[in-house]
């Protein structure tokens, strides 16, 4: 039983989110919130970069997004401390947990020498997709044009450089699959 205190509380509370959302939102108009997002820590938006948060999502710390890209963030994951850099797009699922972690679709550069100070070429950049109930650990990069299968889990440390099948567990630079999880 929740007395009068505890639901006053909740309220405040609620309101407080209610009040950041919006403030958010109008601080950076390309910034998309679904209902009930909790904003407990802050979130930075750079060079264009178009974001698009679900319903319930949570996020802690400093969360930041960069580039010309597109984010779609799904309903009810968890942002802690998060970075992604896009030039094209970055896709998470539903109830994904990102802890302290980098997801870059693009290499910012281009690899020959005589061309590392030129505008990145279309070759350096390629989509990410994170599916649903994925785990992606502290201090792990994700990097262009991989997949990561629903129900897996990025190691802490883990360099992610090509597709992650569903339901496993990867460690590792480079990564590998250390766990397999049974239906």
């Amino acid at each position: 039983m929740v007395g009068a205190g505890g639901n006053r509380r909740g309220l405040a509370v609620r309101a407080v989110f209610a009040v950041k959302r919006g403030w958010y939102t109008l601080r950076y108009p390309r910034l998309t919130l679904g209902r009930g997002v909790e904003i407990r820590g802050r979130i930075r938006l750079r060079r264009g970069v178009r974001v698009s948060i679900g319903d319930r999502t949570r996020i802690n710390k400093l969360v930041r997004f960069a580039g010309p890209g597109e984010v779609r963030v799904g309903a009810d994951c968890l942002l802690n401390a998060t970075w992604i850099g896009t030039w094209t797009s970055v896709t998470i699922g539903d109830r994904c947990l990102l802890s302290d972690c980098e997801l870059l679709d693009n290499d910012f550069h281009n690899l020959p020498p005589e061309q590392r100070h030129d505008p990145p070429v279309p070759a350096t950049r390629a989509p990410i997709t994170i599916e649903d109930n994925v785990w992606v650990g502290a201090h792990a990069l994700v990097m262009k044009g991989v997949r990561i299968g629903r129900d897996s889990v990025v190691g802490a440390a883990t360099v992610v450089r090509t597709d992650v099948p569903p339901r496993v567990v990867v460690a590792g630079n480079p990564q590998q699959t250390v766990k397999k999880f049974h239906d």
